[in-house]
């Protein structure tokens, strides 16, 4: 197996000039919308907002606009949910466009799944920071960024959208740490297997089976959440600064020898088949069509009332105190 030489572009490789003189204007105002929008300013660019809902991006001070007038701006970046873009794309932005425009995406599902098909001459770029929006404004506030994707799918008339994904970059902070070369393809791929496989879908599988195992044996609910969820991040935090190896060598012996043991009974061939559908799903884009077909059933209600839930609110007021 040979790796891909990884392409990691900064500072002074990714300038904000591209921006310069340039009317931006971001389409959405949620968790990634906001914080792009507010660093962008930060970095002293012009933005305007176009919103469904304008009153907290009118409260934060931006200038809101109608969707359809911020859909003549130079970069129109799209910061709708997945499953809304290519309605309101067809209705709303796309009779505004300019040959010289280019549109950017801040996660590449409705370009890679053709759910928005942009005219001729109009140009396609993604900046995709990992990390939600909150983490790229916070990071930003410290002198800091948040490591981003970016791709350029197609020119535009003028020849500036790599420019002006550069300059977007820059400006919401990820030049500093670094911006690395991607495709809409990889961007969307792996993003939505990792977060079924692992960061949420397999994440929170493992903690309430994990929960439920240990209750139904008679164990105390208290004791079954802070061995389950509540220790999860300590560990997370390990992995995320150091790597595998070293939480591995962070924790105790015992700890370490029976990670061995599980991993050898988890990683069985049923889990690996498992894996492999949800990767199937994603790339054949059977998980977009239900997606915005509605039809994948919504938990989150049966998620609230369960018995982790209740257990872990009383048991993270206990903790939090020592943060005070």
């Amino acid at each position: 197996m040979h790796a891909n030489p990884i392409n990691i572009l900064k500072n002074s490789e990714v300038p904000l000039c591209g921006l310069h003189g340039k009317k931006v204007s971001i389409i959405g105002y949620g968790n990634q919308g906001k914080a792009h929008a507010q660093n962008l300013r930060d970095s002293g660019i012009d933005v305007i907002i176009g919103a469904r809902s304008p009153k907290e991006a009118i409260t934060d001070g931006f200038t809101a606009v109608s969707i359809a007038q911020a859909s003549t701006a130079d970069l129109i970046i799209i910061a709708l949910p997945d499953e809304l873009q290519g309605e309101l794309f067809t209705s709303q932005i796309k009779p505004n466009l300019s040959p010289n425009t280019t549109l950017g995406f801040i996660h590449g599902f409705a370009i890679h799944y053709g759910h928005i098909d942009p005219p001729l001459g109009v140009g396609v770029v993604m900046v995709a920071p990992k990390g939600p929006g909150i983490t790229v404004r916070e990071k930003f506030l410290r002198g800091k960024g948040v490591l981003a994707l970016i791709a350029v799918e197609r020119e535009n008339a003028s020849n500036t959208a790599r420019e002006l994904a550069l300059g977007w970059a820059a400006g919401i902070g990820s030049a500093r740490v670094g911006v690395l070369e991607s495709t809409f393809k990889d961007e969307t791929e792996t993003d939505l297997f990792g977060e079924q496989a692992i960061i949420v879908g397999g994440l929170t599988t493992l903690i309430k089976a994990s929960f439920e195992t240990l209750v139904d044996a008679g164990y105390p609910p208290a004791l079954a959440y802070i061995e389950c969820c509540h220790e999860v991040k300590q560990v997370a935090d390990i992995i995320h600064e150091k790597g595998i190896a070293e939480m591995m060598g962070a924790i105790s012996n015992t700890a370490e020898m029976g990670a061995y043991e599980a991993m050898t009974l988890l990683d069985d061939e049923q889990l690996r088949s498992h894996l492999r559908t949800l990767l199937k799903n994603v790339k054949d884009g059977s998980f977009a069509s239900r997606l915005v077909n509605k039809e994948i059933e919504n938990k989150k209600e049966a998620l609230s009332n369960h018995e982790i839930e209740r257990i872990g609110k009383e048991i993270r007021s206990i903790m939090q105190q020592d943060d005070d």
